[in-house]
């Protein structure tokens, strides 16, 4: 399974990054493949390729404001929460995320 993403709030800095972080961590885990890009105060940073972003099977949106670029996935699945869930339960972000190709 691939997952591609992108995180951001609304500082642009620390939360951003620890989503980032914690999602990685969790898809690791799992057992999944992940990139996630981040659009924090440095602007966007880790971006997702044309073909990263084919290749994937859900997108997950960790986003507090509104992010750039967002067309970008258009008819691919996307799952859409805030940067705090998943901070702290992004095994459960990507489990939801993951329903969504399910359904």
């Amino acid at each position: 399974m691939k997952i591609i993403g992108i995180t951001a709030c609304t500082a642009g800095i620390a939360h951003t990054y620890m989503a980032q972080s914690a999602l990685e961590k969790a898809a690791k885990k799992l057992g999944y493949q992940i990139k996630i890009e981040t659009q924090g105060a440095m602007g966007a940073e880790n971006e997702l390729t044309k073909a990263e972003i084919e290749a994937a099977d859900v997108v997950i949106l960790g986003v507090d404001v509104s992010i750039e670029g967002e067309e970008r996935f258009e008819g691919k699945t996307i799952y859409e929460t805030s940067v705090s869930s998943c901070v702290t339960e992004p095994e459960k972000v990507i489990q939801k995320a993951l329903e969504k190709i399910k359904k």
